[in-house]
């Protein structure tokens, strides 16, 4: 099987970083459009730097990325006859406008607002019901053209944003790890290059480093060497490592983790810190690793019971449709050593909860 990494075409990050959006719609088309979500159209609205590009249009974001929402910006980008889109906002609007450029064969720009997820810089979205349950991942043909990362705007967001897209990064090297293992084929459709690996473990190295001053920066909304780092972690080194490197474990207990409502109200990052801890359980790693994984998500505010997640009076049955989507064949749990079950995962995410709140009840 051949080595394959992907990578945007340009990556530019920094404060007023938004300054250079302008030049780059009209490097790659003349009549632009860009999708926004709420935070993104204000965010527009007071910085201004499209006024002097007649030819681009600002359109609203719906809120999910499901068909819903693909079809109607399908027929506006025919009709404005787009050739250029850009997606700014968070995870979801990002995913739409990815996928709604690869439909109609043009190029897209991707500007976060957040930095909740690793969806930027990557090549694939994945598509939900109008309920917001998971549903499938969509492979674009080419990744994002560039990604334009404000940090000006990123450190103004809640900080909740920033953490839970710690927790999204953090999956990354342990799930790399484990397809590496397994020689498991990465979301690229190849094994992961030397470099892929490298990235995913970079990114698990910065975010243990750095993660605990960047909160404090990100909570007091000051740009610091150390929430640069962060915010590079969460989309440019999870994005490329994730991709190349491989999912496993982690997002296929997220994945399942949609089929319950309660969790509806939290982000996917949060629901992917959960994951890492219920697939270190589950794949039997040491303890000590699985310890020090528990110390971070609590330092960091994450997940760690099912109860943070929402599910404190969630029984085992209902428990039990989470563990069976996230083990439907396929599920990039199948790429973890050995048989996966239902039952395997159910007891996992189990497990690791009553872990969690074992370690919050000795430290009070």
């Amino acid at each position: 099987m051949l080595k394959k990494t992907f990578f945007p075409g340009r990556y530019i990050q920094g404060p007023s970083a938004l300054e250079q959006l302008p030049q780059l719609i009209l490097n790659k088309g003349k009549q632009g459009l860009v999708l926004a979500s709420a935070s993104a159209r204000r965010i527009l609205s007071e910085k201004g730097g499209l006024a002097e590009l007649p030819d681009v249009w600002i359109e609203s974001f719906s809120g999910e990325c499901c068909e819903k929402e693909l079809h109607r910006l399908a027929e506006i980008l025919k009709k404005k006859q787009t050739d250029v889109l850009v997606g700014m906002g968070g995870g979801k609007a990002i995913d739409t406008a990815k996928i709604a450029a690869d439909r109609a064969g043009i190029p897209v720009l991707i500007v976060p607002t957040i930095a909740s997820t690793d969806a930027p810089c990557s090549g694939c979205a994945v598509v939900y019901s109008e309920d917001g349950i998971f549903e499938s991942v969509h492979y674009q043909k080419s990744s994002p053209a560039a990604v334009l990362v404000d940090t000006e705007i990123i450190v103004k967001a809640p900080s909740r944003f920033l953490v839970a897209g710690m927790g999204d990064a953090l999956a990354t090297w342990f799930e790399a790890r484990s397809c590496h293992q397994t020689r498991s084929p990465n979301v690229c459709g190849g094994l992961a290059t030397q470099a892929g690996i490298a990235i995913a473990k970079l990114c698990h190295d910065i975010l243990r480093q750095y993660g605990p001053m960047a909160k404090i920066s990100a909570e007091k909304e000051l740009l610091t060497p150390a929430l640069e780092h962060v915010v590079e972690a969460n989309i440019l080194l999870s994005g490329i490592g994730f991709e190349s490197g491989g999912l496993a474990c982690a997002h296929a207990i997220h994945n399942g983790l949609t089929a319950l409502e309660e969790t509806h109200a939290f982000y996917h990052g949060e629901k992917v810190a959960f994951g890492v801890l219920t697939g270190l359980i589950l794949t039997d790693a040491p303890p000590e690793e699985t310890q020090g994984v528990f110390a971070f998500c609590e330092e960091m505010g994450l997940p760690t019971t099912l109860g943070d997640l929402g599910l404190v009076r969630c029984d085992r049955t209902r428990l039990m449709q989470a563990a069976e989507k996230a083990c439907a064949p396929e599920e990039s749990i199948h790429n973890e050593a050995g048989r996966i079950t239902p039952e395997g995962v159910l007891n996992a995410m189990l497990a690791a909860s009553a872990m969690g709140e074992r370690r919050r009840n000795i430290v009070h």
